[in-house]
């Protein structure tokens, strides 16, 4: 075959995939996490931060750094104000009750089976606008967040104080605004 007509046959080619419909294919990123777990309603490290009630379903020794998952209950009224995490994305299921949530200032109500999601670096914040707990699944990727959640139950019950909660949170990426 000489050049002319290998050019030739090569634009054509080209040409004709460039014009099909491409499928698009995910590839599967392997999983380092090798060990299986079974998470009953009532299983999980109960902690408790800053007036919710926090249930560790799922951390980094269960997902090899993955992820995180936690089961929050919280009262009518209680709210997280606005923060920003430098290390993690979440994303909050609503499971029960009813929650004002705002992401990158985009504020919405959500309900039983709603959705939300928070990527890092963008400002997020949350408020228990129901009249009954509200009850969510958390799942921060990558895991760590956990670790934060742990100190921060260890600080006395009462209001918090919040310099020493800012001070907590910086040390783990995530800032106040």
């Amino acid at each position: 075959m000489n050049r002319k007509t290998f050019i030739t046959r090569a634009a054509a080619l080209t040409a004709v995939t460039l014009a099909a419909p491409q499928k698009m294919v995910s590839f599967p990123i392997p999983s380092a996490a090798k060990n299986p777990k079974i998470i009953k309603d009532s299983d999980g490290e109960s902690l408790f931060v800053i007036g919710d009630q926090m249930q560790l379903k799922l951390d980094a020794t269960d997902t090899d750094g993955l992820f995180t998952v936690i089961e929050s209950q919280s009262d009518p009224g209680m709210s997280i104000p606005m923060h920003v995490h430098k290390n993690e994305d979440e994303m909050f299921r609503v499971l029960e009750g009813q929650v004002s949530i705002t992401v990158g200032g985009e504020t919405t109500i959500l309900s039983a089976g709603d959705t939300a999601f928070a990527p890092r670096n963008i400002p997020h914040s949350w408020t228990n606008t129901g009249d009954k707990p509200l009850k969510m699944i958390l799942t921060a990727v990558p895991s760590g967040i956990e670790t934060m959640f742990r100190e921060l139950d260890k600080l006395p019950p009462g209001p918090p104080d919040f310099p020493k909660v800012a001070a907590i949170c910086a040390r783990y990426g995530v800032s106040f605004v």
